[in-house]
């Protein structure tokens, strides 16, 4: 769906372009635009080999394994109907561990992981599996926590706002600390309530 919205965009770009007679200047914002994504791909390519390398560092050292404990008991109220053996739990503290790091590249196949396991072996709801084609109470709030996605280090906006010349790329820290905590406690809100609703 993506693909078609910015085909008809180019396409009304292009169209408009030649008749105001600004077809040049048309040319010239997708060749200087197209230099720009190349330049911020190498920034984004440095800056996350490095913060990759932290998270590697990080499991190496047990400091990821120290972490999941330290979210086991907000886990467990999260997912109260998740068994602890179930294979979803470490893609899903993997998951909250990189997002709060602002590392969303690592955290995504994390998150696809972990609901592809939820599907694969998903939670009785009320003492029943539901269809495949239904998601379950687990697999909404994981999605609604991962969307919400509490960040600590926001490394992906650090890093466009270096890239376009901001004299201070981290002062967007801390505001980004207290939007994505509104968020993600209006979203674990939500989702307590709504639980209560379904078949659970």
């Amino acid at each position: 769906m993506l693909n078609y919205i910015w085909a008809v965009m180019i396409v009304v770009g292009v169209i408009y372009g030649v008749f105001t007679g600004n077809i040049e200047q048309v040319g010239d914002g997708a060749i200087e635009s197209a230099e720009e994504a190349v330049k911020l791909c190498i920034t984004m390519l440095g800056i996350m080999s490095m913060w990759m390398g932290f998270m590697g560092v990080a499991e190496k050292s047990g400091l990821v394994a120290k972490a999941e404990k330290m979210l086991e008991p907000v886990i467990h109220w999260l997912f109260p109907a998740l068994p602890k053996d179930h294979k979803a739990r470490a893609h899903i503290i993997t998951n909250i561990i990189a997002n709060i790091l602002g590392l969303g590249w690592a955290a995504t196949p994390a998150g696809l992981k972990a609901m592809e396991e939820l599907a694969k072996d998903p939670i009785p709801q009320k003492g029943k599996i539901l269809p495949g084609h239904i998601s379950t109470n687990e697999m909404c709030t994981f999605l609604v926590l991962n969307i919400s996605s509490l960040q600590l280090i926001p490394v992906n906006m650090i890093a466009y706002r270096s890239q376009y010349g901001s004299a201070s790329p981290a002062s967007i820290v801390a505001p980004a600390i207290l939007a994505t905590t509104i968020s993600t406690l209006v979203g674990v809100i939500f989702c307590k309530i709504m639980c209560k609703y379904t078949l659970k």
